[in-house]
């Protein structure tokens, strides 16, 4: 599926081709509660790196977050430096993906079955996830990939 995404101010635009574009999963962690999550968790969708295309990319930061044990994260978390959207994340541990926000996107997605919130051990006391039936919970990370959530579910 090709998606389409920006920004909130319009500086950076970009396309890239997802086969993973179920917005399921909620990610709790502090990285991605604080970067993006403004409920408290943010949502990573999957897709093809090769076919990330950016308009306006002289406007993009890269945030790689300082880890527990201060060592900094292999996670090249990209966000618009006018407005600070959060846009998506690139780890070169799996080079041929990238992480777009659902938040970023444009494009209408598709409403997911089921939803999978994980690292759910670190989530701020504040939150009380909407947990619905089916729902899976993780204290830390989930035991299936994206695409093996899409696969599951006969959307790959």
């Amino acid at each position: 599926m090709k998606l389409n995404g920006s920004c909130h101010c319009g500086a950076v635009r970009f396309t890239v081709t997802a086969a993973s574009p179920y917005p399921f999963m909620r990610c709790y962690c502090s990285i991605c509660r604080k970067t993006a999550g403004g409920g408290g968790y943010a949502i990573n969708l999957g897709a093809d790196r090769r076919s990330l295309k950016v308009t306006g990319e002289e406007n993009l930061s890269v945030y790689r977050a300082r880890l527990d044990d201060g060592s900094l994260s292999t996670g090249e978390r990209s966000f618009c430096s006018r407005c600070g959207s959060a846009l998506w994340l690139y780890d070169p541990t799996w080079p041929g993906l990238v992480h777009p926000h659902a938040s970023a996107i444009d494009t209408p997605l598709p409403v997911p079955p089921d939803r999978v919130h994980i690292m759910l051990g670190s989530k701020a006391s504040w939150v009380e996830p909407e947990v619905r039936e089916g729902d899976r919970c993780f204290d830390d990370y989930p035991d299936e990939s994206l695409a093996q959530w899409h696969a599951r579910h006969g959307f790959a």
